[in-house]
This record gives structure tokens, C-alpha cells and sequence, in this order.
């Protein structure tokens, strides 16, 4: 296998044989984000048992594989879905039972905590465990020893739990829906994932990792993405997180044409903060100012090239297209002089030999 081109990816465990282009998407490129890999690389030697937190899709399971393949465990990485699982079902799903514990029990099957043993077991959206699971979950962890449904006998564990949710866990408690014996076990260790938008150093490089995964799944031997479709992602607040991000992509791509990703391709979940018509960008934010501000700061971060150029090229084509192709009305616009316009407007091949 060659080696990974882009060495701020995480690389999935061995012992995942098929892990989701999103599992492999870990990008610590933003100074939040390398906050969050210290804490990662400080925690993971231990057992201690880690809480992640974090609103949907903002990498959570990524964040616990992470944790696992620093941790130097020799068992397997085992996710979870605790939402997933049926109530009448959960007990045995995770702790295993015995032949004829139950009605359909036909043997004798390992529960997810003895899969996981001597590696970890990852419990994400724990806030949907009922009550009483949670219960029996907790005797577990601090047992260290798992039951069987229908059997009598403890079998020692090895296992590191992390588990992750989405929901105010002390709210759930207040309001009865969550024990608070368990939270407090739980909570040895909490990481924080924080929203796409605050960590927006992220965008681009997770941008760039989509569209090269799904290019090659679709054939296209060179995508690329358009300047401005690039500053139009870093300025949109990314409610969906990293999932909507690949969605985004994924379907830029779809309807690109040459494997160029224009923002007429770009399909969001809700208005962005900047939004590109054929004319160039247009400011609707209330506050326009600080949405450029965030832009550029995105893009320097990025350390994109020859941005200045790029930018004044934006700008003076928008007042060129907006004011009619006058340049007289251009340069009222732009609040320079008419020869200053016809000298940038040379400049960026935007003149052509039509009088004004």
C-alpha cells in the first residue's frame, strides 16, 4: 500500500477492514483541531475511559479510532451505535448470552464487550441507552467483567471504553433520562469536539480529501475546485458539519463539468454567508465585512497563491460586471480613478474593444 500523501490523515486500524471515506477524513490542520491531537495523544496511552462530545458529524468516531490506534491496544477497535440497537435486544448485543437465554437464542454468541476485549469498545450516541441498560452497563465498567443473558458465570474484561454522544448528558439527567452514576464514570476524561465552523483551517484540507476519494471512484483524473468555490466553502457555516461537507462534494462533482467544481455546482443545506452568481461573489451577510474578513483569514490560512491577486481580479471584475461594463461607473464603485479601472481591468483580460 504506498504511503498516505497527506500525512495529517489519519490512517484507519488494522484491524478495521472497511471503514467509510468519512472514517479516514481526521484533519488536524486547524489550530482547534491540533488543540484536540494533544489531548488525543495525552489520554490514549491510559485506560481511562474517555466521553466525546460533540454535535452530529463533527468526527466523533474519528476522534475514538484516533484514540485507539495511539493507545498501543493489540484488540480490535469496535464501534457501536447505541440508538441503533433494539431495546429488547441491547442487553445480549452487548453483553452476549447463552443458547436458549431467550426465545430465537439458538446458540450459545459473544457480546460486543468480549469482541472488544483487549482493544476498545467505542459506545457512541450512549444517551439512547434506556434506563435499565444503563444500569447493567455501569456494573460492567466498573467490574470490568461482563455476564452473559442467561449465564452465571463473569468473564474478566480487558476493554477501553470511549463513548460519545450528542445530547447535554447533565440535562438528560436533570430531566430523569440518564443516570447520573454512569455520567460520573463515564466522565473521566471528556473531549470536545468542536463545530466544522470554528475550526475553518479544517475545511479545505477535508474538501481536498473528498474530492480525491470520490474523482477516483467516479474516473475524473484531475478535479479540481474553482477559487471561488473554495473561498464559498470556507465562508459557509457548515451546519451539517464534516458530513454535509463530503455530501457537497460529492455532488459538486456529480455536476461538474471537466472535473471543475464551480460554485454553480455547490449544492448547501441552507444560505451561505457568501453566495456566487456568474458574475462573481455577492455579500449578503448582515455583517459583510466580518463574513470577507473570515474568507481571507481562510484562505491565508490555506496560504492560497497569489491571493492578493486573486482577490483584487474578484473585485474588480464584480464592479465591472455590476455597474453595466462602464468603466466610468466602475470606477465610482471602486472609488479609484477611470485610468486606474481600464489599467486593472487590462490587467485581468477583462477589457475588451468595445467603447463605454
Amino acid at each position: 500500500m504506498p504511503a498516505n500523501p497527506n500525512p495529517l490523515l489519519v490512517s484507519p486500524t488494522a484491524q478495521s477492514d472497511v471503514l467509510s471515506v468519512r472514517a479516514k477524513a481526521m484533519i488536524f490542520a486547524d489550530p482547534l483541531s491540533q488543540q484536540l491531537l494533544q489531548q488525543i495523544e495525552q489520554f490514549a496511552p491510559s485506560d481511562v475511559t474517555v466521553l466525546i462530545t460533540g454535535d452530529t458529524g463533527t468526527g466523533k468516531e474519528l476522534v475514538a479510532r484516533h484514540l485507539h490506534a495511539e493507545s498501543g491496544r493489540k484488540g480490535a477497535f469496535v464501534a457501536v451505535n447505541c440508538g441503533a440497537l433494539s431495546h429488547s435486544l441491547a442487553e445480549a448485543e452487548l453483553f452476549g448470552h447463552q443458547a436458549g437465554a431467550f426465545t430465537g437464542a439458538s446458540e450459545t454468541r459473544a457480546g460486543w464487550f468480549e469482541v472488544a476485549n483487549n482493544g476498545t469498545l467505542f459506545l457512541d450516541e450512549l444517551g439512547d441507552l434506556p434506563l435499565p441498560l444503563q444500569v447493567k452497563l455501569l456494573r460492567v465498567i466498573q467490574e470490568r467483567e461482563v455476564v452473559r443473558v442467561g449465564a452465571r458465570t463473569p468473564i474478566p474484561l480487558n476493554v477501553r471504553v470511549v463513548a460519545a454522544t450528542n445530547i447535554d448528558l447533565p440535562a438528560a439527567i436533570e430531566a430523569g433520562r440518564f443516570r447520573r452514576d454512569l455520567y460520573y464514570r463515564l466522565n473521566v476524561v471528556t473531549l470536545k469536539v468542536p463545530p466544522l465552523a470554528d475550526r475553518p483551517g479544517d475545511i479545505l484540507p477535508l474538501a481536498q480529501h473528498f474530492l480525491h476519494i470520490y474523482a477516483d471512484r467516479l474516473g475524473i483524473r484531475e478535479a479540481v475546485m474553482a477559487p471561488e468555490t473554495r473561498a464559498a466553502l470556507v465562508s459557509y457555516p457548515w451546519p451539517g458539519n464534516i458530513r454535509e461537507l463530503e455530501n457537497v462534494v460529492h455532488a459538486g462533482l456529480l455536476t461538474a463539468r471537466d472535473g471543475v467544481i464551480r460554485p454553480e455546482n455547490l449544492r448547501f443545506a441552507t444560505s451561505p454567508r457568501l453566495s456566487y452568481g456568474t458574475s462573481g461573489p455577492t455579500l449578503n451577510d448582515v455583517e459583510p465585512y466580518e463574513a470577507l474578513g473570515q474568507v481571507i483569514g481562510g484562505l491565508l490560512k490555506n496560504q492560497e497563491a497569489d491571493l492578493h491577486e486573486r482577490i483584487e481580479s474578484l473585485l474588480v471584475h464584480q464592479a465591472f460586471e455590476s455597474s453595466g461594463r462602464n468603466q466610468v461607473q466602475a470606477a465610482r464603485l471602486l472609488g479609484v480613478s477611470r485610468n486606474t479601472v481600464r489599467t486593472l481591468l487590462k490587467r485581468y483580460k477583462l477589457l475588451t474593444d468595445t467603447p463605454d
